[in-house]
């Protein structure tokens, strides 16, 4: 069994490869730090999970391509490109060229990534998508413009790939994120990678949010109440 890790960093892609790797997946690790990818490799082989490095920019679809095309089929894909945009502008500031920064990586990225490993799994009636973004792709926050835009966009993708290719034995999982990644929150890395799991296993639902959305609005309230 093979997992691609897409965005792979030292946070939520290390805890889902340490994760999956702990029931026998094989992992292969994408983002485009060749160092760090190399660092994150070595520490997931001295824990005893098997792991590749295959750098390549998400924006760039060639390099995806080639690197996706590098990995070979994979029975899980875990695409974690909602955050890779250079800049964060808040609604009134989108323009379209920092609208475009999110898209590319969060949606076309991702479409990248499903375009190369999703016939292999149609052809075999097996798999699974998994994909990671921000609560802004389900609840609208000012700050984050482009980004809800941009992670809005790939929500939508992901949930209606759900209804295509479910029947098709492929199975859809989205996680958006509404709590600090760190240790202790209910979206800590691990919990992440645990939600990941659940939704490859269990696949009797297409998206679970970590956190609360209601501490989510009321802490944007009261940072809006005291900007004003």
């Amino acid at each position: 069994m093979k997992i691609a890790v897409i965005g792979a960093g030292p946070g939520i892609g290390l805890a889902v490869a340490r994760r999956f790797g702990r029931e026998g997946f094989s992992v292969a690790l994408t983002a485009r730090d060749a160092t760090r990818l190399a660092s994150l490799v070595a520490a997931l082989g001295e824990e005893g999970v098997p792991a590749s490095a295959h750098p390549a920019d998400l924006t760039d679809p060639t390099a995806l391509s080639a690197a996706l095309d590098g990995i070979g089929p994979v029975d899980v894909l875990v695409y974690n490109g909602g955050g890779t945009a250079r800049s964060r502008t808040s609604a009134l500031g989108v323009t379209p060229e920092s609208a475009q920064d999110a898209f590319d990586g969060a949606v076309l990225g991702a479409v990248t990534a499903v375009r190369a490993v999703l016939p292999g799994m149609l052809s075999r009636g097996s798999g699974t998508l998994l994909f990671t973004s921000g609560i802004s792709a389900v609840h609208p926050i000012d700050f984050l413009g482009n980004i809800g835009i941009a992670v809005a966009g790939l929500r939508n993708y992901a949930l209606a790939l759900a209804q295509a290719v479910g029947p098709r034995g492929v199975h859809v999982g989205h996680v958006p994120i509404a709590a600090a990644v760190a240790p202790g929150s209910p979206a800590s890395p691990e919990a992440v990678a645990e939600t990941h799991w659940r939704l490859h296993t269990d696949r009797d639902r297409h998206e679970v949010i970590l956190g609360d959305l209601a501490t989510v609005q009321a802490a944007i309230a009261q940072l809006t109440s005291s900007d004003s």
